[in-house]
């Protein structure tokens, strides 16, 4: 490196794997031949993300910087020659994920320093990679302990002429599970033709999804386990298990750039039917005595005990209980009335202070009060209506009875 001859760092106690929210720390160390001019020297701890739609590209086309904290170790002057050791310390966020290296896209982390040197003089640069990863607490995941079902039922043909229906069930005994744990898988096929199935099968699938404009898929066979076919109109169940490998952690956030996701798929070869087991690969176990999420229903309030149960009328009131609110009780007015109310008798001259329809909600023409007449429960179709005495002019005599109405 001509004027340097050794530029390195060194992480503390060698570490190489961490996890969101420690402190990572260590040393720089730099060896001169002769003396360097120097404008700075920084070291920079960085955590990045960059997805492509090229296998095995570093050209990104989508990246997503999750940190990057810098520290100036030297400011600027004249590095003697000799040995030189400057130490550095970073906090890491507590929300970084896991790092991840795949065909079209990586997150990693790394810490690097530079030596900035005047124009036109050579800069030095190095870098230090680490790990960095991340936890998965299946116990704080909802539903994870329900077993994880579907089913599907499949019509198809054989024979150019004949016709077929197969049906598949098949559910895990949980939803997460960590390196090393035994998924069991149980399926029923039911086969309703004369045609025998093609053998059953049940993969463990690891689907990465790296999100650039249009997004990319890596889907992969992490392992398999096969059974017998059904011959046709029999019926049976089939279990197996599955021991799973060491994997990526599943992704449980939305919006990452790089999406990572398990399940089982179990089908037949023939026909083509198949059913997807959604689940969670994590690195902390379900505890079976601690109770699911999804089952934590705050217990109710014990009954009271009441001699006689509550009214359920809306007009009915319990002298035990207050009301809620002290707002004035009022009546609420009725829009129809239930019988047809009998005409009451006018005077010969309106009154000058009509109270309003509001003052008597309790009587049931009080719709019609002051409006027009009820019809009354005399009235055929075909006869002779009163005469409309509202228009006459004020004052006016009484309008004559209705008999006398009728003989006109």
């Amino acid at each position: 490196m001509g004027k340097i001859r050794e530029f390195e760092i060194t992480l503390k106690n060698n570490k190489t794997v961490y996890s969101p929210g420690e402190s990572i720390s260590g040393t720089l160390k730099i060896s001169t031949a002769q003396p360097i001019e120097c404008k700075a020297i920084k070291v920079n701890c960085q955590g990045f993300c960059g997805v492509t739609s090229k296998s095995n590209d570093t050209d990104w086309t989508e990246e997503e910087q999750y940190f990057s904290s810098s520290v100036s170790v030297a400011d600027k002057g004249i590095l003697k020659d000799g040995e030189h050791s400057f130490p550095f310390k970073f906090l890491l966020p507590a929300a970084a994920p896991t790092s991840f290296k795949g065909p079209y896209g990586v997150i990693t982390y790394r810490v690097r320093a530079f030596i900035d040197t005047p124009r036109f003089a050579k800069d030095y640069k190095i870098e230090k990679p680490f790990t960095m990863k991340n936890t998965v607490n299946l116990n704080e995941i909802p539903g994870i302990q329900e077993p994880s079902s579907s089913s599907v039922t499949k019509n198809f043909s054989y024979m150019l002429v004949k016709n077929g229906t197969v049906v598949l069930k098949a559910k895990s005994d949980m939803r997460g599970y960590i390196t090393g744990q035994i998924i069991k898988v149980f399926a029923e096929i039911e086969n309703k033709s004369e045609k025998s199935t093609g053998h059953v099968v049940a993969s463990l699938m690891q689907k990465v999804t790296y999100n650039t404009k249009k997004p990319t898929y890596d889907l992969r066979t992490v392992a398999e386990v096969e059974g017998p076919g059904v011959k046709g109109g029999q019926k049976t169940e089939w279990k197996e298990q599955i021991i799973v490998p060491s994997l990526h952690l599943s992704t449980l956030t939305d919006g990452n750039l790089i999406q990572i996701c398990h399940y089982i798929q179990v089908y037949l070869k023939y026909p083509e039917v198949s059913v997807t087991l959604p689940l969670y690969i994590g690195s902390i176990a379900l505890d079976p005595t601690r109770p699911s999420r999804s089952r934590s229903v705050a217990p109710m309030p014990a009954p009271r005990n009441n001699p006689t149960a509550a009214p359920t009328s809306a007009n009915a009131h319990s002298p035990a209980a207050a009301p809620v609110e002290s707002a004035p009780t009022t009546l609420p007015l009725r829009k129809t009335p239930k019988t047809a109310p009998k005409p009451r008798p006018r005077s010969s001259y309106a009154s000058l202070n009509v109270p309003p329809p509001d003052m008597y909600p309790e009587l049931p023409g009080v719709a019609n009060y002051n409006g027009e007449m009820p019809k009354s429960p005399q009235y055929e179709s075909g006869s002779q209506l009163p005469p409309n005495y509202r228009s006459s002019p004020y004052p006016h005599e009484a309008p004559p009875s209705y008999e006398d109405s009728c003989n006109i």
